[in-house]
């Protein structure tokens, strides 16, 4: 039985859409790239005739217009990705959207809207959930075969320069939606997220230390789990010695990963509690072989589409990600302590992630 392609485009030719390109082209023929758009027509030339000369658009409308689609990849900034993904609705083609999604939550909610009205999907790009060793440890968390979680810990902790704020867009709220918490950690805490199931509660602090920018550039936060596990977060582009980690403490054993920018099976260990010894070999009994890219995410994305799916990360997994992190920021500009769907819409901090206001702008 044959398997169908699937018609792709992307949106905004910038550095991560060379990531979904290669995606495309490791996808074993599943999808095809069709079409690209972008507002510096060059690029676009340069970015098709790398990735197979697909037909190239000067915007996003003008594809929709003229293009059969299936899915379109936005990798564009920020401040765009609602609108286009609106659009992709409108349209009847899946959004694939880059991370954050939205700049708002108040903004997502009109995407969640929208899917269901036109019956179309959009996704959020969060592919460190597809990488062998998140699935294996999901499924083990999920059978209890490792005991109970109890803590956890995530961080986030990169370098950014100030050659990478002097694009424009960068560094402030209007166009980014936030700092750290909102263009970098997200994937580590995603994927916190992902394992450790709904959160319950979260106590935080944001601060400006070093760039002379709108947003923070650290964030920490204690997060509480409905399972009674707890967490700490921090996530930081001030950090000269960069890392991301991830370690979750069960009854039975501690499972960790480190990594930079993505990771493999041969970047996560177990370490068994005294007389659970037995859990290495639960680990490799399910081996696998995928990393945290993007070609992982992808197959992820057309499997479900064959089964007449939601692609992942789907708006009911997403919108969680997203309540976390307006809940972060909230606790971290009012002080007090923010509960799972306490940012409701006539919230500051659903509108804008910086709600009230960000301390540093007061002064």
């Amino acid at each position: 039985m044959s398997q169908r392609t699937y018609r792709a485009a992307i949106v905004g030719t910038g550095g991560i859409a060379g990531a979904h390109a290669k995606a495309v082209q490791a996808s074993g023929g599943r999808v095809e790239l069709v079409a690209v758009a972008d507002v510096d027509t060059g690029r676009a030339a340069e970015f098709a005739a790398k990735f197979g000369g697909p037909n190239t658009y000067a915007s996003a409308e003008e594809l929709l217009r003229e293009e059969r689609l299936d899915f379109v990849h936005l990798c564009t900034p920020p401040q765009l990705h609602a609108p286009l993904a609106l659009a992709c609705l409108e349209a009847g083609v899946t959004a694939l959207v880059e991370k954050p999604p939205t700049l708002s939550l108040a903004e997502f909610d009109t995407l969640i809207e929208a899917e269901r009205r036109t019956g179309s999907h959009v996704a959020t790009v969060l592919q460190h959930r597809f990488g062998a060793g998140a699935v294996r440890l999901r499924r083990l968390t999920e059978a209890g075969a490792l005991g109970r979680p109890l803590l956890a810990t995530c961080l986030t902790q990169w370098y950014r320069d100030e050659a990478y704020y002097a694009v424009p867009w960068r560094g402030t709220w209007e166009s980014e939606g936030g700092g750290p918490t909102m263009g970098h950690g997200i994937h580590q805490f995603d994927l916190l997220l992902s394992v450790l199931g709904p959160w319950r509660e979260v106590t935080a602090v944001a601060a400006r230390q070093y760039h002379a920018v709108d947003t923070e550039d650290v964030s920490m936060a204690l997060v509480t789990f409905e399972s009674g596990a707890v967490a700490t977060v921090v996530n930081s582009v001030v950090s000269p010695r960069q890392t991301s980690e991830l370690r979750f403490d069960y009854e039975r054993a501690t499972v960790e990963v480190e990594h930079l920018y993505g990771y493999t099976d041969d970047d996560w260990t177990v370490t068994p509690a005294p007389g659970q010894e037995d859990v290495k070999s639960l680990w490799a009994a399910d081996p696998g072989s995928g990393s945290s890219g993007h070609g992982g995410w992808l197959k992820a994305v057309v499997e479900a589409l064959d089964a007449g799916q939601a692609p992942p990360v789907t708006v009911t997994d997403t919108r969680r990600t997203m309540d976390f992190i307006a809940a972060l920021y909230a606790s971290a500009f009012t002080g007090e302590r923010v509960r799972a769907g306490q940012i409701t819409a006539d919230s500051p901090f659903a509108r804008r992630m910086d709600g009230t206001g960000a301390p540093w702008r007061k002064k």
